[in-house]
Formats: C-alpha cells, sequence, structure tokens
C-alpha cells in the first residue's frame, strides 16, 4: 500500500513538472475572428465567417500589401472560410450549403469575390482556379479608416450583406437565402 500510494505521489509529481514546462504559442500577430450572420444574437447563424484580422500598422494596404489584380486569401494566414447553412445566391450566383474558402481579387474601382471548393490552404499559395464555385464583382466604396481588417454582415431583405473594410476601402458583398 505505502508503494504504490509513493509511486501515485512520484508519478503526480512528475505530472505537475511536465506541465509546467509546457511552452504555448505566442499571441498570433493577426488573431483569428468568427462574424456571423443571424436574427438575433441567440439564433442560429445563416452564415459564418472565420478569418484572421491583419493590423494595418502605418502601411499602404491595397495596391501595395494587398496588391490590386491579384489574388488575395481575404486577411492573413489561412485563407478565410465561409459556411453557409443553407443554399445561398451571392449575387446571381448560387451556392450549396457547404464550407468553403473566401478569396478576392482587390482592384481600385471593383474587387472580384471568389467562393472556392478548396479548404486549409494557406493564404492564397495553392489557390486553384478550377476549384471555384462562384465569381462575382462588387464595386468599392470608401469609409473612415479601420486599423484593422474587419468582416461583420448587415440584415437586408431576403438576405445578407457581408461588409469588408480595411484602411479606408469598404466592400459589400450581397448573399440571398
Amino acid at each position: 500500500m505505502k508503494k504504490s500510494l509513493l509511486l501515485m505521489v512520484v508519478m503526480f509529481l512528475g505530472t505537475l513538472s511536465s506541465i509546467n514546462a509546457q511552452k504555448f504559442a505566442e499571441l498570433q500577430k493577426s488573431p483569428t475572428d468568427i462574424s456571423y450572420a443571424k436574427k438575433e444574437r441567440a439564433a442560429k447563424p445563416k452564415i459564418k465567417v472565420i478569418y484572421s484580422r491583419p493590423q494595418k500598422k502605418g502601411r499602404k494596404i491595397f495596391g501595395n500589401l494587398a496588391a490590386f489584380d491579384k489574388v488575395w486569401r481575404t486577411g492573413a494566414d489561412e485563407a478565410t472560410e465561409i459556411k453557409f447553412f443553407e443554399d445561398v445566391k451571392m449575387g446571381d450566383k448560387s451556392i450549396k450549403a457547404g464550407t468553403y474558402s473566401l478569396f478576392t481579387i482587390p482592384g481600385e474601382k471593383e474587387w472580384t469575390i471568389i467562393i472556392n471548393s478548396d479548404l486549409d490552404s494557406w493564404g492564397a499559395y495553392t489557390y486553384d482556379e478550377k476549384k471555384d464555385v462562384a465569381r462575382i464583382k462588387v464595386p468599392v466604396a470608401n469609409g473612415e479608416e479601420l486599423e484593422v481588417f474587419s468582416i461583420t454582415f448587415n440584415k437586408v431583405d431576403k438576405g445578407y450583406h457581408m461588409i469588408m473594410g480595411w484602411d479606408t476601402t469598404r466592400i459589400e458583398v450581397p448573399f440571398y437565402l
């Protein structure tokens, strides 16, 4: 009995030292966030976007950090992921319920919004146009300066508009249910 109690104490102390020695990752430079399209706070979502939020930090963003006329991961780190909980239309393009990557091609006057079937890709380095599910073009608008890339949703008749903003650029993407 004494030997087994002593053995348990030794094992417990060994576990504590292992836990104390555990290294944790540092805080992300572009923290991951989630934005939901839903009627109210407690409602089930219709659309969910998981994305990383890079910061401006005095840099020129569009046309530089996010190049014009080139595919962008739409945020930082992994490609942005969008989940539709039911079939939707993006503009006039039909998209089946499911999880997709969200890529964009920024332009000075308009952006191309891309829903792509490839998941879990880092950035846009392995982007494959053949896996595009839908594409639309939307105009660029301007707003007050945003330090951190942000995505939110506005409820509209028959759906939601996803608003993306960073620096003074704003993009509005229509989704209809």
